[in-house]
């Protein structure tokens, strides 16, 4: 009777032991997506996107507000001035100065490569899906100079809308992702998100340069490096609106 009692006690523990880490580590996801994010954000940044026999580079400028409304505008180069993504919840939309319209991006669009880059619709329209449709553990904990850096597993519900079979991130204790790395579904690695330069920006420390990659051609890859940042700024509901991605009021 003892024996039994004690390995019941032991299972529960180790159930709640385990029903704790996915706790934590489903924690460890949301704080750093809202790390990131803050309440609301205004930024500049540019994006270089290379190629063994070109590169251009862009710069932007992106608001977000709350967990589900971005705005990113092109500033330069002028022949791409205007240029703009909106994404409000699940849907997102683009605008071309060019021929004058904005068009929404189709559900089966959003695996397509983004302004011409390593990042994809879906990269640029829902960072939050991987709190919401994913479930998250801890691989591993390791230190660095000194800060904690968290591995975690992070498998998409049975039903949620994602391409990946399993993302692993690399988290370190003040959430700044480190690494971030897509499989597909027979878990081979796709492509990669690596932090290249973490410091102090907009009274925060965030990854400052970012490099994605995709694993059948590391000789091309995208970056965006952050130039300036304020965190939890006052905008207004009508700068996430399809009249001001295309006629900008600010």
């Amino acid at each position: 009777m003892v024996n039994r009692i004690l390995l019941v006690t032991v299972a529960l523990l180790s159930t709640a032991s385990v029903h704790s880490q996915e706790l934590d580590a489903s924690a460890i996801v949301r704080d750093a997506v809202n790390h990131w994010r803050g309440l609301a954000s205004d930024s500049v940044m540019t994006m270089v996107i290379h190629r063994p026999d070109w590169e251009r580079s862009m710069t932007m400028r992106a608001w977000t507000k709350g967990d589900d409304r971005s705005l990113v505008r092109v500033l330069e180069p002028k022949k791409d001035r205007g240029n703009g993504t909106l994404t409000d919840d699940n849907s997102m939309w683009s605008f071309s100065p060019k021929v004058n319209r904005v068009i929404k991006i189709p559900s089966s669009m959003m695996g397509q490569s983004w302004m011409g880059s390593d990042f994809s619709n879906k990269d640029v329209a829902r960072a939050d899906d991987i709190v919401d449709e994913y479930d998250h553990s801890i691989l591993s904990t390791t230190e660095v100079d000194g800060v904690t850096i968290y591995e975690i597993e992070s498998i998409p519900h049975e039903d949620a809308a994602v391409v990946w079979g399993r993302e692993v991130l690399n988290i370190r204790s003040d959430y700044v992702v480190t690494t971030h790395r897509f499989y597909d579904q027979d878990n081979e690695l796709i492509k990669t998100l690596t932090s290249l330069e973490i410091g102090e920006m907009g009274g925060r420390t965030i990854a400052m340069r970012q490099r994605m990659s995709k694993e059948e051609s590391p000789e091309e890859w995208t970056e965006i490096a952050v130039d300036s940042i304020d965190y939890d700024v006052e905008l207004t509901d009508s700068l996430f609106t399809l009249s001001n991605l295309r006629n900008p009021r600010e």
